[in-house]
Protein backbone atom coordinates (compact mmCIF):
# COMPACT_ATOMS: atom_id res chain seq x y z
CA UNK A 1 0.00 0.00 0.00
CA UNK A 2 2.84 2.38 0.79
CA UNK A 3 4.42 1.75 -2.60
CA UNK A 4 1.05 2.30 -4.30
CA UNK A 5 0.65 5.62 -2.49
CA UNK A 6 4.13 6.71 -3.51
CA UNK A 7 3.57 5.75 -7.13
CA UNK A 8 0.20 7.51 -7.14
CA UNK A 9 1.80 10.71 -5.86
CA UNK A 10 4.43 10.54 -8.60
CA UNK A 11 1.75 10.14 -11.26
CA UNK A 12 -0.45 12.85 -9.72
CA UNK A 13 2.34 15.41 -9.69
CA UNK A 14 3.51 14.38 -13.17
CA UNK A 15 0.03 15.08 -14.56
CA UNK A 16 0.10 18.46 -12.82
CA UNK A 17 3.49 19.26 -14.36
CA UNK A 18 2.21 18.31 -17.82
CA UNK A 19 -0.87 20.52 -17.42
CA UNK A 20 1.23 23.51 -16.39
CA UNK A 21 3.69 22.77 -19.20
CA UNK A 22 0.72 22.94 -21.59
CA UNK A 23 -0.05 26.40 -20.24
CA UNK A 24 3.10 27.63 -21.95
CA UNK A 25 1.39 26.91 -25.26
CA UNK A 26 -1.36 29.16 -23.96
CA UNK A 27 1.12 31.92 -23.23
CA UNK A 28 2.49 31.51 -26.75
CA UNK A 29 -0.84 31.66 -28.58
CA UNK A 30 -2.16 34.48 -26.40
CA UNK A 31 0.86 36.49 -27.54
CA UNK A 32 0.56 35.30 -31.16
CA UNK A 33 -3.02 36.55 -31.31
CA UNK A 34 -2.27 39.88 -29.64
CA UNK A 35 0.85 41.00 -31.54
CA UNK A 36 0.88 42.06 -35.17
CA UNK A 37 1.23 39.41 -37.85
CA UNK A 38 4.85 40.36 -38.50
CA UNK A 39 5.78 39.32 -34.94
CA UNK A 40 3.95 35.99 -34.62
CA UNK A 41 6.93 33.73 -35.34
CA UNK A 42 8.98 35.59 -32.76
CA UNK A 43 6.27 35.08 -30.13
CA UNK A 44 6.25 31.31 -30.70
CA UNK A 45 10.03 30.97 -30.72
CA UNK A 46 10.51 33.14 -27.62
CA UNK A 47 8.19 31.11 -25.41
CA UNK A 48 9.72 27.77 -26.43
CA UNK A 49 13.33 28.94 -26.13
CA UNK A 50 12.58 30.67 -22.83
CA UNK A 51 11.21 27.38 -21.50
CA UNK A 52 14.37 25.52 -22.52
CA UNK A 53 16.64 28.15 -20.95
CA UNK A 54 14.50 28.16 -17.82
CA UNK A 55 14.69 24.37 -17.48
CA UNK A 56 18.47 24.19 -17.77
CA UNK A 57 19.04 27.21 -15.54
CA UNK A 58 16.59 26.00 -12.89
CA UNK A 59 18.16 22.52 -12.94
CA UNK A 60 21.71 23.72 -12.32
CA UNK A 61 21.15 26.92 -10.31
CA UNK A 62 17.60 28.01 -9.52
CA UNK A 63 16.34 24.95 -7.68
CA UNK A 64 19.50 24.91 -5.57
CA UNK A 65 19.04 28.59 -4.69
CA UNK A 66 15.41 28.01 -3.66
CA UNK A 67 15.65 24.63 -1.93
CA UNK A 68 19.34 23.88 -1.42
CA UNK A 69 19.12 20.72 -3.54
CA UNK A 70 21.50 19.75 -6.33
CA UNK A 71 20.83 17.03 -8.91
CA UNK A 72 24.52 16.38 -9.55
CA UNK A 73 24.44 12.98 -7.87
CA UNK A 74 24.00 9.43 -9.15
CA UNK A 75 20.80 8.44 -10.96
CA UNK A 76 20.22 5.83 -8.26
CA UNK A 77 20.24 8.53 -5.58
CA UNK A 78 17.90 10.71 -7.65
CA UNK A 79 15.24 8.00 -7.71
CA UNK A 80 15.46 7.56 -3.94
CA UNK A 81 16.91 4.07 -4.18
CA UNK A 82 19.85 5.01 -1.97
CA UNK A 83 17.60 5.55 1.00
CA UNK A 84 18.72 9.14 1.57
CA UNK A 85 16.48 11.91 2.84
CA UNK A 86 17.00 14.39 0.00
CA UNK A 87 15.30 12.49 -2.83
CA UNK A 88 12.01 10.70 -2.28
CA UNK A 89 11.12 7.20 -3.53
CA UNK A 90 10.25 6.42 -7.15
CA UNK A 91 11.49 9.81 -8.37
CA UNK A 92 8.87 11.91 -6.56
CA UNK A 93 11.48 14.63 -6.05
CA UNK A 94 12.17 14.68 -9.78
CA UNK A 95 8.55 15.24 -10.79
CA UNK A 96 8.38 17.91 -8.07
CA UNK A 97 11.27 19.61 -9.86
CA UNK A 98 9.42 19.29 -13.19
CA UNK A 99 6.28 20.77 -11.64
CA UNK A 100 8.09 23.69 -10.01
CA UNK A 101 10.20 24.23 -13.14
CA UNK A 102 7.03 24.92 -15.13
CA UNK A 103 6.18 27.59 -12.54
CA UNK A 104 9.64 29.15 -12.84
CA UNK A 105 9.44 29.19 -16.63
CA UNK A 106 6.13 31.06 -16.40
CA UNK A 107 7.98 34.20 -15.29
CA UNK A 108 9.80 34.87 -18.61
CA UNK A 109 6.65 33.78 -20.45
CA UNK A 110 4.73 36.49 -18.60
CA UNK A 111 7.42 39.09 -19.29
CA UNK A 112 7.52 38.13 -22.97
CA UNK A 113 4.02 39.48 -23.54
CA UNK A 114 4.86 42.84 -22.02
CA UNK A 115 7.98 43.51 -24.07
CA UNK A 116 6.73 41.99 -27.33
CA UNK A 117 7.52 43.47 -30.75
CA UNK A 118 10.63 45.46 -29.80
CA UNK A 119 13.00 43.33 -27.67
CA UNK A 120 16.16 41.88 -29.21
CA UNK A 121 16.33 38.11 -28.93
CA UNK A 122 19.65 37.27 -27.26
CA UNK A 123 19.56 39.94 -24.54
CA UNK A 124 16.10 38.67 -23.66
CA UNK A 125 17.49 35.13 -23.42
CA UNK A 126 20.14 36.40 -21.01
CA UNK A 127 17.43 38.09 -18.93
CA UNK A 128 15.50 34.80 -18.80
CA UNK A 129 18.52 33.00 -17.37
CA UNK A 130 19.01 35.71 -14.73
CA UNK A 131 15.33 35.66 -13.75
CA UNK A 132 15.07 31.89 -13.37
CA UNK A 133 18.56 31.38 -11.99
CA UNK A 134 18.59 34.11 -9.35
CA UNK A 135 15.64 36.52 -9.23
CA UNK A 136 12.73 34.11 -9.00
CA UNK A 137 14.31 31.43 -6.76
CA UNK A 138 15.00 34.02 -4.07
CA UNK A 139 11.32 34.86 -3.62
CA UNK A 140 10.27 31.24 -4.22
CA UNK A 141 12.59 29.97 -1.49
CA UNK A 142 11.59 32.74 0.91
CA UNK A 143 7.88 31.95 0.68
CA UNK A 144 7.73 28.22 -0.09
CA UNK A 145 10.86 26.99 1.68
CA UNK A 146 11.02 29.51 4.55
CA UNK A 147 14.49 30.73 3.55
CA UNK A 148 16.03 33.77 5.26
CA UNK A 149 13.71 33.44 8.29
CA UNK A 150 11.10 35.90 7.03
CA UNK A 151 8.17 33.53 7.50
CA UNK A 152 9.01 32.79 11.13
CA UNK A 153 10.35 36.24 12.02
CA UNK A 154 8.42 38.92 10.14
CA UNK A 155 5.16 37.24 9.20
CA UNK A 156 4.33 34.70 11.90
CA UNK A 157 6.34 36.39 14.65
CA UNK A 158 5.19 39.99 14.09
CA UNK A 159 2.06 39.80 11.95
CA UNK A 160 0.36 36.70 13.35
CA UNK A 161 0.63 34.09 10.60
CA UNK A 162 2.88 32.84 7.82
CA UNK A 163 2.51 34.59 4.49
CA UNK A 164 0.16 32.28 2.59
CA UNK A 165 0.47 31.81 -1.16
CA UNK A 166 -0.85 28.37 -2.03
CA UNK A 167 -0.31 28.46 -5.81
CA UNK A 168 1.57 31.65 -6.58
CA UNK A 169 -0.54 34.81 -6.84
CA UNK A 170 2.52 36.64 -5.50
CA UNK A 171 5.44 34.24 -5.96
CA UNK A 172 4.69 33.65 -9.65
CA UNK A 173 2.18 36.15 -11.00
CA UNK A 174 2.75 39.36 -9.08
CA UNK A 175 6.49 38.84 -9.22
CA UNK A 176 6.37 38.17 -12.97
CA UNK A 177 4.03 41.06 -13.66
CA UNK A 178 6.14 43.57 -11.76
CA UNK A 179 9.34 42.25 -13.38
CA UNK A 180 7.57 42.87 -16.69
CA UNK A 181 6.78 46.45 -15.69
CA UNK A 182 10.47 47.03 -14.93
CA UNK A 183 11.39 45.53 -18.31
CA UNK A 184 8.82 47.67 -20.16
CA UNK A 185 10.07 50.82 -18.40
CA UNK A 186 13.63 49.96 -19.38
CA UNK A 187 12.73 49.09 -22.96
CA UNK A 188 10.36 51.94 -23.80
CA UNK A 189 7.35 51.97 -26.10
CA UNK A 190 7.17 50.46 -29.56
CA UNK A 191 8.17 52.74 -32.41
CA UNK A 192 5.24 54.94 -33.36
CA UNK A 193 3.06 53.94 -30.41
CA UNK A 194 3.03 57.38 -28.76
CA UNK A 195 4.54 59.62 -31.43
CA UNK A 196 3.99 63.39 -31.11
CA UNK A 197 2.14 63.00 -27.83
CA UNK A 198 -0.71 61.02 -29.41
CA UNK A 199 -1.69 57.37 -29.15
CA UNK A 200 -1.40 55.10 -32.18
CA UNK A 201 -3.78 52.19 -31.83
CA UNK A 202 -2.27 48.79 -32.73
CA UNK A 203 -4.95 46.11 -33.23
CA UNK A 204 -4.32 42.43 -32.48
CA UNK A 205 -3.58 40.12 -35.39
CA UNK A 206 -5.96 37.30 -34.51
CA UNK A 207 -8.78 37.14 -31.97
CA UNK A 208 -9.18 33.34 -32.48
CA UNK A 209 -5.50 32.72 -31.64
CA UNK A 210 -5.82 35.01 -28.62
CA UNK A 211 -8.92 33.13 -27.49
CA UNK A 212 -7.25 29.74 -27.94
CA UNK A 213 -4.32 30.91 -25.82
CA UNK A 214 -6.73 31.95 -23.06
CA UNK A 215 -8.56 28.60 -23.22
CA UNK A 216 -5.29 26.65 -23.00
CA UNK A 217 -4.24 28.66 -19.98
CA UNK A 218 -7.63 28.21 -18.28
CA UNK A 219 -7.56 24.43 -18.71
CA UNK A 220 -3.98 24.10 -17.53
CA UNK A 221 -4.65 26.37 -14.56
CA UNK A 222 -6.52 23.57 -12.79
CA UNK A 223 -3.23 21.71 -12.73
CA UNK A 224 -1.48 24.88 -11.64
CA UNK A 225 -3.82 25.37 -8.67
CA UNK A 226 -5.25 21.99 -7.67
CA UNK A 227 -2.01 20.06 -8.00
CA UNK A 228 -0.06 22.59 -5.96
CA UNK A 229 -1.05 20.23 -3.13
CA UNK A 230 1.78 18.05 -4.55
CA UNK A 231 0.27 14.81 -3.18
CA UNK A 232 -2.97 12.88 -3.38
CA UNK A 233 -3.40 13.05 0.38
CA UNK A 234 -3.30 16.86 0.26
CA UNK A 235 -5.53 17.45 -2.76
CA UNK A 236 -8.79 19.32 -2.18
CA UNK A 237 -11.84 19.81 -4.36
CA UNK A 238 -12.22 23.22 -2.72
CA UNK A 239 -9.27 24.47 -4.77
CA UNK A 240 -10.95 23.38 -8.00
CA UNK A 241 -14.27 24.96 -7.02
CA UNK A 242 -12.62 28.22 -5.99
CA UNK A 243 -10.59 28.37 -9.20
CA UNK A 244 -13.75 27.83 -11.24
CA UNK A 245 -15.71 30.52 -9.42
CA UNK A 246 -12.92 33.09 -9.63
CA UNK A 247 -12.52 32.41 -13.35
CA UNK A 248 -16.25 32.91 -13.92
CA UNK A 249 -16.22 36.11 -11.87
CA UNK A 250 -13.32 37.50 -13.87
CA UNK A 251 -15.03 36.72 -17.18
CA UNK A 252 -18.33 38.33 -16.22
CA UNK A 253 -16.71 41.43 -14.72
CA UNK A 254 -14.52 41.95 -17.79
CA UNK A 255 -17.54 41.40 -20.04
CA UNK A 256 -19.49 44.19 -18.35
CA UNK A 257 -16.71 46.67 -17.58
CA UNK A 258 -14.95 46.01 -20.88
CA UNK A 259 -18.17 46.48 -22.85
CA UNK A 260 -18.06 43.07 -24.50
CA UNK A 261 -14.55 43.52 -25.88
CA UNK A 262 -13.30 39.98 -26.67
CA UNK A 263 -9.75 40.73 -25.59
CA UNK A 264 -10.95 41.83 -22.18
CA UNK A 265 -13.35 38.88 -21.85
CA UNK A 266 -10.68 36.27 -22.53
CA UNK A 267 -8.13 37.97 -20.32
CA UNK A 268 -10.78 38.44 -17.63
CA UNK A 269 -10.79 34.68 -17.11
CA UNK A 270 -7.05 34.80 -16.51
CA UNK A 271 -7.38 37.78 -14.15
CA UNK A 272 -9.72 35.78 -11.91
CA UNK A 273 -7.44 32.75 -11.95
CA UNK A 274 -4.36 34.82 -11.17
CA UNK A 275 -6.08 36.39 -8.16
CA UNK A 276 -7.40 33.17 -6.64
CA UNK A 277 -4.08 31.30 -6.66
CA UNK A 278 -2.95 32.50 -3.22
CA UNK A 279 -6.09 31.65 -1.28
CA UNK A 280 -7.71 28.93 -3.36
CA UNK A 281 -7.22 26.41 -0.55
CA UNK A 282 -8.67 28.57 2.24
CA UNK A 283 -11.41 30.72 0.69
CA UNK A 284 -15.13 30.03 0.45
CA UNK A 285 -16.36 29.79 -3.18
CA UNK A 286 -18.38 32.99 -2.74
CA UNK A 287 -15.23 34.77 -1.60
CA UNK A 288 -13.43 33.41 -4.65
CA UNK A 289 -16.21 34.67 -6.91
CA UNK A 290 -15.90 38.17 -5.42
CA UNK A 291 -12.10 37.96 -5.73
CA UNK A 292 -12.45 37.09 -9.43
CA UNK A 293 -14.97 39.86 -10.07
CA UNK A 294 -12.71 42.48 -8.53
CA UNK A 295 -9.74 41.11 -10.48
CA UNK A 296 -11.68 41.42 -13.75
CA UNK A 297 -12.45 45.06 -12.98
CA UNK A 298 -8.84 45.75 -11.99
CA UNK A 299 -7.54 44.31 -15.24
CA UNK A 300 -9.85 46.23 -17.57
CA UNK A 301 -9.56 49.55 -15.79
CA UNK A 302 -5.82 49.43 -15.20
CA UNK A 303 -5.07 48.14 -18.71
CA UNK A 304 -6.80 51.19 -20.16
CA UNK A 305 -5.22 53.52 -17.63
CA UNK A 306 -1.70 52.19 -18.25
CA UNK A 307 -1.98 52.26 -22.04
CA UNK A 308 -3.88 55.50 -22.56
CA UNK A 309 -3.05 57.77 -19.63
CA UNK A 310 0.36 56.68 -18.38
CA UNK A 311 1.54 55.53 -21.85
CA UNK A 312 3.02 52.27 -20.62
CA UNK A 313 3.33 50.13 -23.75
CA UNK A 314 2.70 46.78 -22.11
CA UNK A 315 1.54 44.87 -25.19
CA UNK A 316 -0.45 42.07 -23.53
CA UNK A 317 -1.23 44.02 -20.36
CA UNK A 318 0.80 41.65 -18.21
CA UNK A 319 1.39 44.23 -15.49
CA UNK A 320 -2.33 44.78 -14.78
CA UNK A 321 -3.15 41.11 -15.42
CA UNK A 322 -0.41 39.39 -13.45
CA UNK A 323 1.18 42.19 -11.45
CA UNK A 324 -1.91 43.98 -10.12
CA UNK A 325 -4.36 41.07 -10.09
CA UNK A 326 -1.67 38.95 -8.42
CA UNK A 327 -1.14 41.68 -5.83
CA UNK A 328 -4.90 41.81 -5.22
CA UNK A 329 -4.99 38.01 -4.91
CA UNK A 330 -2.35 37.96 -2.20
CA UNK A 331 -4.28 40.58 -0.22
CA UNK A 332 -7.65 38.91 -0.92
CA UNK A 333 -6.35 35.72 0.69
CA UNK A 334 -6.04 37.68 3.94
CA UNK A 335 -9.65 38.86 3.62
CA UNK A 336 -11.72 35.98 2.26
CA UNK A 337 -9.52 33.33 3.88
CA UNK A 338 -10.59 34.52 7.34
CA UNK A 339 -13.09 32.37 9.23
CA UNK A 340 -15.28 35.44 9.78
CA UNK A 341 -15.83 35.63 6.00
CA UNK A 342 -16.41 31.93 5.48
CA UNK A 343 -12.80 30.90 4.94
CA UNK A 344 -10.84 28.14 6.61
CA UNK A 345 -8.66 30.58 8.55
CA UNK A 346 -5.01 30.35 9.50
CA UNK A 347 -4.19 33.55 7.61
CA UNK A 348 -3.57 37.12 8.73
CA UNK A 349 -4.58 40.22 6.81
CA UNK A 350 -1.43 41.98 7.98
CA UNK A 351 0.83 39.19 6.73
CA UNK A 352 -0.94 39.05 3.39
CA UNK A 353 -0.83 42.81 2.88
CA UNK A 354 2.81 43.21 3.80
CA UNK A 355 3.94 40.06 1.99
CA UNK A 356 2.06 41.00 -1.17
CA UNK A 357 3.51 44.51 -1.25
CA UNK A 358 7.03 43.27 -0.55
CA UNK A 359 6.81 40.59 -3.24
CA UNK A 360 5.57 43.08 -5.82
CA UNK A 361 8.20 45.67 -4.94
CA UNK A 362 10.90 43.02 -5.17
CA UNK A 363 9.64 42.07 -8.63
CA UNK A 364 9.87 45.66 -9.87
CA UNK A 365 13.40 46.10 -8.54
CA UNK A 366 14.46 42.73 -9.94
CA UNK A 367 13.02 43.63 -13.35
CA UNK A 368 14.83 46.94 -13.51
CA UNK A 369 18.14 45.41 -12.42
CA UNK A 370 17.98 42.30 -14.61
CA UNK A 371 16.95 44.11 -17.78
CA UNK A 372 19.57 46.81 -17.20
CA UNK A 373 22.19 44.07 -16.98
CA UNK A 374 20.79 42.38 -20.10
CA UNK A 375 20.82 45.72 -21.93
CA UNK A 376 24.45 46.43 -21.04
CA UNK A 377 25.81 42.88 -21.43
CA UNK A 378 23.80 42.07 -24.55
CA UNK A 379 24.76 45.10 -26.57
CA UNK A 380 21.36 46.75 -26.34
CA UNK A 381 17.94 45.36 -25.43
CA UNK A 382 15.82 47.30 -27.90
CA UNK A 383 15.38 46.55 -31.59
CA UNK A 384 16.04 49.42 -33.98
CA UNK A 385 13.05 51.33 -35.34
CA UNK A 386 13.76 49.88 -38.78
CA UNK A 387 13.73 46.31 -37.46
CA UNK A 388 10.51 47.04 -35.60
CA UNK A 389 9.01 48.30 -38.86
CA UNK A 390 10.02 45.09 -40.65
CA UNK A 391 8.86 43.00 -37.73
CA UNK A 392 10.71 40.65 -35.39
CA UNK A 393 9.94 37.65 -37.60
CA UNK A 394 12.08 38.84 -40.50
CA UNK A 395 14.53 40.93 -38.47
CA UNK A 396 15.39 38.14 -36.02
CA UNK A 397 14.31 34.80 -37.50
CA UNK A 398 14.52 35.61 -41.24
CA UNK A 399 11.15 34.01 -41.91
CA UNK A 400 7.53 35.09 -41.58
CA UNK A 401 4.46 33.27 -40.28
CA UNK A 402 3.33 32.49 -43.86
CA UNK A 403 6.50 32.13 -45.94
CA UNK A 404 4.83 30.41 -48.88
CA UNK A 405 2.33 33.23 -49.22
CA UNK A 406 5.10 35.83 -48.95
CA UNK A 407 7.05 34.17 -51.76
CA UNK A 408 3.94 33.89 -53.94
CA UNK A 409 3.11 37.57 -53.48
CA UNK A 410 6.72 38.69 -53.96
CA UNK A 411 7.08 40.19 -50.50
CA UNK A 412 10.38 38.37 -49.85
Amino acid sequence: MEQLQQGSDVFFLLVGAILVFAMHGGFAFLEVGTVRHKNQVNALVKILVDFAISTVTYFFIGYWVAYGVTFLVSASALTGAGGGEVFGPQGISLVKFFFLCTFAAAIPAIVSGGIAERARFWPQCLATALIVGIGYPLIEGTVWNSNFGMQAGLFKGMLGADFHDFAGSIVVHAFGGWVALGAVMKLGARAGRYDKGGIQGIPPSSIPWLAMGSWMLCVGWFGFNVMSAQSLSGVSGLVAMNSLMAMAGGILAALVVGRNDPGFVHNGALAGLVAVCAGSDVMHPVGSLVTGIIAGVIFVQMFQMAQNKWKIDDVLGVWPLHGLCGLWGGIACGIFGLEALGGIGGVSFGSQLVGSLLGSAYGLVAGLVIYTVADLAGGGLRMSDEDQRRGADLAIHKISANPEEDVRMGRV
